[in-house]
């Protein structure tokens, strides 16, 4: 079995009176890339931000000492992208970087070897031709590969990323899911998406979020179970999809 890196246990959030998220008990190894899913409004932003220490919960949450130390989390990050201000004045190589300042503090310059890090990073991502460009000349696709490098610069063992492919066009989601792929290699993967339906032949596992938590143990989920787990949200896809059936809510599952 792998190891724990974040235990979850009777975790509820509320924001001025509303119970974004209630009684929530959730495991995480580190070998998982877990897709999480549910309705808007349903608490799958507020379930990474709790992880993140970003929001006031009850309830406990325990991060292994890979991710916790020093009164800093060392968790990689990828907002949605519309969180990012582009027009503020900076090269997509200085966004990668930015990725290190947690580790070095704001008044430490870069080392040759910081940077030649960096350009590593933007090389398997494919943005190195463009790292003197400011970020408001790049696409969204670039942009969000920049985003990526940075989050993962400091070699993480747990990345979190809250709808990655808002905004951009099909041929980034292909690129961006096989680099994460790789990525799950030698980190853990919490991805929020709406989209199910693409999803499911990336991840590992599904965590269904509607104020509460359910997991499933497999990457596939068909419509009538979400219908039956009271996550409303809709399948869909194209073709002939194959499927797992998956058991109830409530029922043991086992992580081998």
């Amino acid at each position: 079995m792998a190891e724990t890196i974040v235990e979850m246990r009777n975790v509820s959030v509320s924001y001025d009176g509303y119970e974004a998220l209630r009684d929530v008990s959730l495991d995480v190894y580190a070998d998982d890339f877990i897709g999480i899913i549910g309705p808007n409004g349903g608490g799958k932003t507020t379930l990474v931000k709790s992880i993140l220490g970003s929001v006031p919960h009850t309830g406990t949450i325990t991060l292994s000492p890979e991710l916790y130390s020093g009164g800093e989390r060392h968790i990689g990050y990828l907002p949605q992208q519309s969180n990012f201000d582009r027009n503020f004045p900076i090269t997509v190589a200085d966004v990668v970087m930015s990725g290190l300042q947690s580790a070095k503090g704001f008044m430490h310059g870069y080392t040759r070897k910081d940077k030649a890090h960096a350009l590593e990073l933007m090389e398997s991502a494919g943005i190195a031709d463009i790292a003197g460009r400011q970020i408001g000349e790049v696409s969204g696709g670039q942009l969000q590969r920049a985003l990526l490098c940075r989050a993962v610069i400091l070699s993480p063992k747990l990345l979190i990323l809250d709808e990655p492919t808002n905004f951009v066009d099909n041929r980034f989601e292909n690129e961006l899911y096989t680099m994460l792929r790789h990525l799950n290699d030698r980190m853990a993967i919490i991805m929020v998406s709406h989209d199910i339906g693409t999803i499911t032949s990336v991840v590992k596992s599904i965590v269904c979020v509607n104020r509460s938590v359910h997991r499933h143990d497999s990457n596939i989920i068909t419509q009538e179970q979400l219908d039956n787990y009271q996550c409303p949200i809709q399948i869909v896809t194209h073709g002939n999809v194959p499927h797992t059936v998956l058991g109830r809510h409530g029922d043991e599952h086992s992580h081998e």
